[in-house]
């Protein structure tokens, strides 16, 4: 009894196993995690135009010296950006193809190559200039990481476009293995992500007292909209504390069940979208929600894209006078 025990416990878990990591999925949330990933790698690489050489030329605000010291003189650090330190037309050029490549892997265009560039593009510009680094920059290249993986471009993509209309009659598959993966990892990384930012909030004293919600909104430094008035209700600013704070601590167990987990994605995006309106962080925000998109089931953007496909048909967009 006690070895078929042990039998049927270990076929559960290696079943188990196999199936939360190897099970083919539809890659249509991959694939839309890509298009919003890609746009924020897009944009906030786009943002360095407006002072290239400031930020990371050779004479600016970054200097080789500076950033040897940030980076404890690891030999880990590695940036392409280094080879073009002296040469401002040629670091513009670099920087110009940089955008190229992550709006090609945004659309989905050579996906499987721009996925693997993006993701160097995305460490290479962190780790030149590492006093201008933030949560919003660890996410993008943690994103840009998992996407490299594979299964980015099998789904709302300009390849998948393309083998359609050169292959018409060639049987396009549905689910994909590696796909999967992706999700998974983008799935853990995030509940660790929640996990640590929880913990490490146990450590501060607001946090018990339910006061840490006032300083964040307060702060002159990051405030965006005027959120004074809750200091005429203490009440609801204890609450708001304690809320988030359990939010981030149970993130990692009650994101799985299905019961559970369409509460706690409905969750993330009040206070997201709180973080991005009233402390004017707002790309952190939206990258936060794009990792989240990770646990939506892709038969839901399914059911999203046939209702939007259905509406169009029968609305059809008027033609220009």
């Amino acid at each position: 009894m006690i070895k078929t025990y042990l039998q049927e416990l270990y076929t559960g878990i290696r079943d188990g196993w196999n199936g939360f990591w190897f099970r083919p999925t539809d890659p249509a949330t991959l694939g839309l995690v890509r298009i919003f990933a890609g746009s924020m790698l897009f944009y906030t690489h786009l943002v360095w135009s407006i002072d290239l050489t400031g930020f990371i030329g050779e004479q600016g605000r970054f200097s080789a010296d500076l950033v040897d010291r940030m980076h404890q003189g690891s030999t880990f650090a590695f940036s392409y950006l280094w080879l073009f330190d002296g040469n401002p037309a040629m670091l513009w050029m670099v920087h110009i193809a940089a955008l190229v490549i992550l709006l090609m892997f945004t659309l989905g265009f050579y996906s499987r190559v721009t996925s693997i560039l993006a993701f160097i593009i995305a460490v290479s510009y962190a780790h030149r200039a590492p006093g201008a680094l933030f949560g919003l920059d660890q996410i993008n290249v943690m994103l840009a990481m998992y996407l490299m993986l594979g299964g980015a471009g099998e789904a709302y993509s300009l390849d998948r476009l393309i083998e359609k209309w050169r292959y018409p009659k060639r049987k396009q598959p549905t689910t994909s293995t590696v796909a999967n993966v992706s999700i998974r990892l983008i799935q853990l990384h995030m509940c660790v992500i929640y996990l640590f930012a929880g913990t490490g909030k146990l450590l501060g004293d607001s946090w018990w007292e339910g006061t840490a919600m006032w300083g964040a909104v307060a702060n002159s430094e990051y405030q965006s909209m005027d959120m004074t008035w809750l200091a005429s209700y203490p009440l609801l600013i204890a609450l708001m504390t304690q809320v988030s704070l359990a939010w981030e601590l149970s993130y990692c167990v009650l994101i799985w069940p299905r019961l559970t987990r369409p509460l706690v994605l409905f969750m993330a995006i009040p206070l997201h979208l709180g973080i991005a309106i009233c402390m004017g962080m707002i790309t952190f925000g939206l990258v936060m929600l794009i990792g989240n998109l990770a646990f939506v089931s892709p038969w839901i953007i399914r059911e999203l894209e046939a209702t939007i496909r259905s509406k169009l048909e029968k609305d059809p967009i008027p033609e220009a006078a």
